[in-house]
């Protein structure tokens, strides 16, 4: 059957503008990080990516590396945008990146112009396109000069395979780096994403500083810290969790009594918000515009629709914000 889009995606969900550019991004984004890979359901996939785009969500953020295996989310993801999304093309914002490991040998991957040009060369094989919206250097590369880093985002930008540029994984000194470099080839940074949750801030000693002072824009990926801020751990550490399974980005030793207490509290601030704990954390993450937007993962559309629907409650109060730090700087064992 034939995909046709919500005529209604456009009337609830929030744009933010990215930093002083032109570009505006959903609240809320998708990451195709886990799910969408050539071990997982194509139609569940694509149902994902519809209720998405029906919900007003324009941003797909993908990355060479995602899967598993390598490339296969930007594989599923090209099929997606041949059977359903071509028709859509200039309404959505379609981002890639390289820096992880992708192939045998000195060139597949960090940050050398050779292996970011090859890199999105091969994205854009895989998802069928002729340009991304956005390219980003996946990680800082200690060993690549960084003027050869950013000189092969400028050359991307100019050759036309990418509308804008971006970093993530960046260092605030690094970044204000990237940003001086960028700025005198004349493509200035779109846009950093780094990691940022109420359970990890880092970013707040510094980064968001430096962004806000050069108008670059952020996207927040691990929002939700794997699951860790929804309603699954709540009781425990469930058989069926990312947790319990062999993954590498999550397991149970993360997830200690302290943080589950952390979890409980918050939780108890969520409901009197009448927000599910999901609902909650994605809308501290975009407290007060310093972040563009939340970017989340799915296993099921169901996740997507109840992720959007924290953006009808974004406002806190001094005191629930009093609240949260004092839960947050909770460090007994």
């Amino acid at each position: 059957m034939v995909y046709i889009a919500n005529e209604a995606r456009y009337e609830t969900m929030t744009y933010n503008r990215l930093g002083r550019s032109g570009l505006k991004l959903p609240a809320i984004s998708l990451g195709l990080w886990h799910n969408f890979g050539g071990i997982n359901s194509l139609e569940n996939g694509r149902e994902m990516i519809r209720t998405a785009f029906d919900l007003g969500i324009t941003h797909f953020d993908l990355a060479n590396n995602y899967g598993p295996p390598p490339g296969s989310a930007e594989e599923m993801f090209g099929q997606i945008i041949t059977s359903d999304l071509l028709p859509y093309r200039d309404e959505l914002v379609i981002s890639t990146k390289a820096g992880y490991h992708m192939w045998p040998g000195p060139y597949g991957e960090w940050g050398s112009r050779k292996y970011l040009i090859s890199s999105l060369d091969q994205s854009l094989k895989r998802m069928g396109l002729d340009y991304v919206d956005i390219f980003y250097s996946h990680r800082f590369d200690p060993e690549t000069p960084l003027e050869e880093t950013m000189q092969a985002l400028d050359h991307i930008v100019r050759s036309g395979k990418a509308l804008y540029v971006g970093i993530s994984n960046y260092s605030a000194d690094q970044t204000k780096e990237a940003v001086r470099i960028l700025n005198g080839l004349g493509t200035p940074l779109l846009i950093h994403q780094p990691r940022y949750s109420m359970l990890d801030r880092w970013i707040e000693n510094g980064l968001q500083d430096v962004l806000e002072e050069n108008g670059v824009g952020s996207i927040a990926f691990c929002p939700l810290e794997q699951g860790v801020l929804t309603s699954k751990y709540l009781n425990g550490i469930p058989d069926n969790s990312r947790a319990k399974s062999s993954s590498v980005f999550l397991n149970e030793n993360q997830i200690t009594p302290q943080t589950l207490r952390k979890v409980r509290a918050l939780n108890q601030i969520a409901a009197s918000r009448g927000q599910s704990l999901a609902q909650f954390a994605l809308a501290w993450v975009l407290r007060g515009g310093k972040v563009t937007s939340a970017l989340i993962g799915a296993s099921r559309p169901g996740q997507i629709k109840e992720n959007v629907n924290a953006l009808q409650n974004l406002d806190f109060s001094l005191e629930e914000l009093e609240r949260i730090e004092n839960i947050l700087r909770d460090n007994e064992s």
